[in-house]
């Protein structure tokens, strides 16, 4: 099993940059695809950006494409999220994810490892 920890959310007005970690313990880091999702109030979990193991390819939802970046480091167990410009619209709680399958996609059900998660308001 791996445990995660994701910190970084809070409150940043619109416009502005806010980098979200997601702390891994528990099996080896860089056997997993690391996943980032968000859910905002009365909506349906969403897929916002994903890394492949090795950290060389990543994928981004359509919403966050040009904002938003994935990356990670397996030397410090470590995922990230680097929200720039953001917008009153990625207002949500953000969840990493963990997959140890290397086919894994963009739906939460492809991930077996969940955070707890860490708000993030944008103020408009």
């Amino acid at each position: 099993q791996v445990q995660l920890v994701e910190s970084g959310g809070g409150l940043v007005q619109a416009g502005g940059s806010l980098r979200l970690s997601c702390a891994a313990s528990g099996r080896t880091f860089s056997g997993y695809v690391m996943g980032w999702f968000r859910q905002a109030p009365g909506k349906e979990r969403e897929f916002v950006a994903r890394i492949v193991k090795s950290g060389g390819f990543q994928y981004y939802a359509d919403s966050v494409k040009g904002r938003f970046s994935i990356s990670r480091d397996n030397a410090k167990n470590t995922v990230y999220l680097q929200m720039n410009s953001v917008k009153f619209e990625d207002t949500a709680a953000y969840y990493c994810a963990a997959t140890p399958s290397a086919f894994a996609g963009s739906r939460p059900h492809d991930y077996d490892y969940w955070g707890q998660g860490t708000q993030v308001t944008v103020s408009s």
